[in-house]
């Protein structure tokens, strides 16, 4: 029997775009999977009146992290870096990542950078834009046009 799915374009994009950054960091670093940048994950949602931006940015302070609004670009970029003492010891496996990253994603027109909320929690940055309000639409006449005044002209 067949199973029906349900096509969710915006997570195959999503997942695209994961994979192409990883392609894309091998390849210009040269050694594969170990000379990656740190590209930490990201949830985006919608509610009936936000957008909410989630990072996962496990031991990074508040201050290391840049979030900036610009033409409808909403970008975050932060820096994790090394211990000292991890390389002091010679350790035989790193797994973790370290270095900078910046992300972008798009807003919708019109948010303005006083209305995002940032706030970071447990080493989970939440961002939540609102939606603009968008544009009602107005009635317009049909029929005489408003203001004008009716009357006879006089001979001189």
């Amino acid at each position: 029997m067949a199973t029906l799915v349900r096509w969710e374009p915006y997570r195959e994009l999503a997942t695209l775009q994961t994979e192409m950054s990883r392609l894309m960091n091998g390849l210009i670093e040269g050694n594969g999977r170990t000379a990656q940048t740190w590209v930490p994950a990201a949830d985006v949602w919608e509610t009936d009146d936000e957008l909410v931006y989630s990072f996962d940015l496990p031991g990074i302070p508040e201050s290391a992290i840049d979030v900036q609004l610009h033409d409808d670009t909403l970008t975050v970029s932060a820096q994790r870096e090394q211990s000292p003492e991890s390389s002091e010891r010679g350790f035989s496996r790193v797994e973790r990542r370290f270095g900078t990253f910046s992300r972008t994603f798009g807003v919708p027109q019109g948010v303005a950078a006083d209305d995002v909320k940032a706030k970071l929690t447990d080493g989970v940055l939440e961002l939540r834009v609102p939606k603009p309000a968008s544009k009602k639409p107005q009635r317009i006449a049909i029929g005489s046009e408003p203001g004008t005044i009716d009357g006879t002209a006089t001979a001189s």
